[in-house]
């Protein structure tokens, strides 16, 4: 496997070689990573279809990417995705996957019109006081010394950034800016992460820095994650002859070590049986046994293993408007199954470091809210300044409430969010708080031990409803799902290197691992690209796929996206007015000087610094 960049790889389809005709390979897990590497088995590696089996623990595929009604609780999502123009192996991903609603279209395809015609921002990316825009809303308001510790983390090498926390790095007067606010509340990092994520955040989205306050670099589909991208994968792989087998758990696969060289001998599996995580149950995927039944599989030396280790959606429960969703923290299968290999060998990785001792001050909870009558819409159009029901984007990621004790937020994107919604009937909003350890501001329980309608209710709070029809409007104008995820913040735990597995462990002859707990240079966790670049990446090694997976976006090697970043985290000023030491602003007087009339002179005023 190798990187490249550039249309001549980025076009090229690669020659057929797979020299195994009777070659079986087995998918462990179905969610986006699982189903973008049985694409690229297909499209890439000559694989026949009807060789890739998919295992998948719940009664449909999907994993974290869902987005269902239930009969029972209504529309749910746990989540949503924020997708990036630079997020290269997703696109290369959905370019050759059939749009479902929009004929002689990709998914890529419907996705770009769509982009096109309703460009994704936000117009109120935080507020305070009940409804407020917060004061420099359009600022970072970042102090030279905490711009400095954004540029000495960034200068940081990755090896000595072992088990450290971003608050070892930041002080006060970092966490008090709004750049921080805005960081944190689009990647949902708090101050007890990982500070190699950080980085790698830093140096992976620079190009982000002059759109955090408004947002207008995300890309959006035109439904939920789970109908618009993950229907069209199932019903291409459908086509192409995959097999599919659900409420199936993987309990084990076995690995034998000979001199080096790792190659799995057997899977075995619990056939039927109820799952750690009730997610399926509460979208509709009830139905499985209790028990189960056991089966093995011996897996022939050329046949292929590839494995989604770990889940932040694992033991997710759901409550409804007058319960709080349970929690509940059984590890699930996809936990059980990597810590069984990783006791074996160690190659495999720590995922104790991933699924243990996660902060009490973590982010478990959101909520989906369908709003049922017009009472509370008015309210929304008012912070937002937009109709909700006009099918455009509505705060283009999320809206935050700065002085919220939950560090709340709340996303609405383009309605209908369901395609069985009716958005005259029906608004679909999307809550979650950062901090799990606090009571609210209207409702003085921690947003654990919230019912729906009492997430509803500290939310209307925050948006200015009148005190008096605050509950009135939660319980009766809003139907709310809450979502308790014990493992949703576990991608950022403080790590080390070797704590992830390798994409293919080294020696291994048929194994690999995928997904947002499996190592990959430079990229970040907590993104569908993270996901399918895993996936192309485990393909290419064990096929050894003559094609480039693209590089991950090198906006941290560009001069241009640098000097870009340099004016944003000044808010905008030039370099004659960034406070630099006495000594700094002479040789900076002396350089700019020296420079006068050439190329770099021409960079820095397209960059706004002279």
């Amino acid at each position: 496997m190798y990187r490249s960049n550039g249309n001549f790889e980025a076009f090229a389809r690669p020659p057929k070689r797979d020299g195994h005709p009777d070659r079986k390979v087995h998918l462990v897990g179905g969610g986006l990573a699982g189903l973008a590497a049985a694409v690229f088995l297909i499209r890439d590696g000559g694989v026949a279809g009807s060789a890739i089996t998919v295992y998948e623990e719940l009664q449909i595929p999907g994993g974290s990417c869902d987005g269902l009604l239930d009969e029972h609780k209504g529309f749910i999502i746990r989540g949503g995705r924020e997708m990036e123009a630079h997020f290269e192996t997703l696109w290369d991903l959905f370019r050759s996957i059939p749009s479902l609603d929009t004929p002689d279209a990709s998914v890529l395809d419907e996705m770009y019109w769509l982009h096109k015609s309703d460009p994704s921002t936000n117009p109120n990316r935080a507020i305070r006081d009940r409804g407020k825009r917060i004061e420099e809303m359009s600022e970072l308001t970042l102090t030279p010394q905490a711009i400095q510790e954004i540029f000495n983390l960034a200068l940081t090498r990755e090896e000595d950034l072992d088990n450290k926390r971003i608050d070892e790095f930041f002080g006060e007067e970092f966490f008090a800016s709004n750049f921080w606010l805005y960081w944190a509340t689009m990647f949902a990092f708090e101050p007890w992460a990982s500070a190699m994520e950080m980085r790698r955040y830093l140096l992976r989205f620079v190009h982000h820095i002059a759109t955090l306050a408004d947002l207008s670099s995300l890309r959006f589909a035109q439904y939920n994650q789970y109908e618009s991208l993950i229907k069209p994968l199932v019903a291409h792989l459908q086509s192409e002859g995959v097999m599919f087998r659900s409420a199936t758990q993987v309990l084990d696969v076995l690995v034998t070590d000979a001199g080096g060289r790792k190659t799995v001998t057997e899977i075995e599996l619990l056939v039927g049986a109820t799952t750690g995580d009730t997610a399926g149950v509460a979208a509709g995927a009830s139905g499985l046994g209790n028990d189960g039944t056991t089966e093995k599989i011996a897996v022939g030396p050329n046949d292929l293993v590839i494995i989604t280790n770990g889940s932040i959606t694992e033991s997710s429960t759901f409550g409804d408007n007058d319960t709080p969703a349970p929690v509940v923290t059984d590890r699930g299968g996809a936990w059980k199954l990597w810590k069984t290999m990783a006791e074996r060998d160690r190659a495999f990785g720590y995922p104790e470091k991933f699924c243990e001792n996660i902060p009490e001050a973590n982010w478990t909870i959101s909520a989906t809210v369908t709003l049922t009558d017009d009472e509370i819409a008015p309210y929304l159009q008012r912070v937002q300044g937009r109709d909700p029901r006009d099918g455009r984007i509505v705060t283009g990621g999320p809206c935050t409430i700065k002085d919220s004790n939950w560090l709340y937020g709340y996303t609405m994107s383009r309605q209908p969010h369901f395609a069985g919604q009716d958005p005259q009937q029906e608004l679909v909003v999307w809550l979650y708080g950062l901090f799990s350890d606090k009571p609210g501001n209207y409702v003085k329980k921690t947003i654990r031990e919230c019912t729906g309608a009492e997430l509803t209710a500290e939310w209307l709070y925050h948006i200015g409803v009148p005190i008096d029809e605050i509950d009135d409007l939660a319980r009766n104008s809003a139907r709310t799902v809450p979502c308790n995820m014990p493992y949703i913040s576990s991608y950022f735990m403080p790590r080390a290197l070797g704590d992830r597995p390798m994409v293919v462990p080294d020696g291994s002859a048929n194994l690999a691992f995928i997904g947002n707990f499996a190592e990959t240079e430079r990229d970040t966790v907590f993104t569908t690209e993270y996901s399918v670049r895993t996936a192309m990446e485990a393909v290419y090694t064990l096929l050894d796929v003559d094609r480039a997976v693209p590089e991950v976006f090198a906006s941290s090697f560009d001069v241009r996206m640098l000097m870009q970043a340099l004016y944003y985290l000044n808010d905008r000023k030039p370099l004659s007015e960034i406070p630099l030491p006495f000594g700094g602003k002479l040789i900076e007087k002396a350089a700019l000087k020296k420079i006068k009339g050439t190329y770099l002179e021409q960079l820095l005023h397209d960059a706004q610094l002279v």
